[in-house]
């Protein structure tokens, strides 16, 4: 019998490179390069989410009912944009501890005005643009209790 074992059939070859590249994901994932996030980003900094179907852009400053920022809330859009609408885009970000955040790489000539809505908690706010009349956005959007929610 010889001393290096071979593989008798192609199922198990499959199976084993199956294995093989199971493992090299799981390893891939675990590396340090792997975009989570960071315990020691500055709370200062403003996130940024790139959409990547535009030039324009939106930035936000979140606020309570005093006036005061908002950290942590969710700001989320859908945008459905080319040929009939038939491309879609859902975007998220969180604020910063000055209660700002911002998206960029948004479309020029959606179809539809793009409609954010910002959340935290039982608050929240929302906020329309029209990126053909005004493509580089500033909004404030003051959270408020949901009357539906009381």
């Amino acid at each position: 019998m010889p001393s290096t074992a071979k593989l008798k059939s192609p199922l198990l070859t499959l199976f084993a490179l199956t294995i093989f590249s199971l493992a090299a994901l799981q390893a891939h994932a675990a590396s340090p390069a792997s975009p989570e996030v960071d315990p020691k980003a500055d709370p200062k900094s403003v996130p940024v989410v790139d959409g990547a179907i535009g030039p324009c852009s939106a930035d936000f400053t979140i606020t309570d009912d005093a006036g005061a920022p908002v950290y942590a809330a969710d700001i989320r859009v859908h945008i459905a944009y080319r040929f009939l609408n038939l491309h879609k885009l859902d975007l998220e970000v969180g604020t910063n501890a000055d209660g700002k955040a911002r998206f960029i790489g948004l479309p020029e000539n959606p179809k539809q005005p793009l409609f954010f809505r910002a959340s935290q908690g039982d608050r929240e706010g929302s906020a329309f643009d029209d990126p053909a009349k005004t493509c580089k956005a500033e909004f404030t959007i003051v959270l408020r209790k949901n009357p539906t929610n009381q």
